[in-house]
């Protein structure tokens, strides 16, 4: 298991968060580790747009342009 140390945390950072630490019933330490692995199983917009990517262009069978003429002529009535 890694060790991570966080330098310079300003005071009134350090405060809140040993003030929602508290709340939930957790040492700082807890807190903390279960926001980490919040952020971490959260993908960034990167890994998700590389997803995107390696899925490909999937066909609806149907052409975007006729459907809103369709829609817009609905509209017009």
């Amino acid at each position: 298991m890694s060790t991570l140390q966080v330098r310079n945390v300003p005071d009134d950072v350090g405060r809140v968060l040993k003030q929602r630490a508290a709340r939930a019933g957790q040492s700082l330490s807890e807190y903390v580790l279960a926001q980490l692995r919040a952020l971490a199983d959260r993908p960034t917009i990167d890994e998700l747009n590389a997803r995107i990517e390696t899925r490909g262009r999937v066909s609806l069978g149907i052409d975007t342009a006729d459907v809103l003429a369709a829609s817009r002529a609905r509209d017009a009535e």
